[in-house]
């Protein structure tokens, strides 16, 4: 005859019928969340991503303000970009300074 008791499995847990609750962990929603370090440790790879395509993002939207505006024809039909180079060109005649 085999007594319970006796043989337990090593994998197996010791199980108390009166464990207190002050044993066990609360958990909190903070813990659920972590701290802002966690956050940063968790996420590193995402956030350098991110923060790179907001320089690239930047960088490109500077250029393109700056690089883009400075054509007043621009956007025209051909025939429209012709007539306004033209008249650009007689104006910057008058003023003794020629560009094309």
């Amino acid at each position: 005859m085999v007594i319970e008791g006796v043989i337990t499995s090593p994998h197996r847990r010791s199980q108390t019928p009166f464990s207190s609750p002050s044993v066990k962990k609360q958990y909190t929603k903070e813990d659920e969340l972590g701290s802002f370090s966690t956050i940063m440790r968790r996420h590193r790879y995402l956030l350098t991503a991110l923060l790179l395509l907001a320089v690239l993002c930047t960088v490109y939207l500077y250029f393109a303000v700056t690089l883009g505006a400075g054509d007043i024809c621009y956007g025209l039909n051909p025939t429209q970009m012709a007539l306004c180079r033209v008249q650009v060109a007689k104006e910057s005649i008058a003023k003794r300074k020629l560009k094309l």
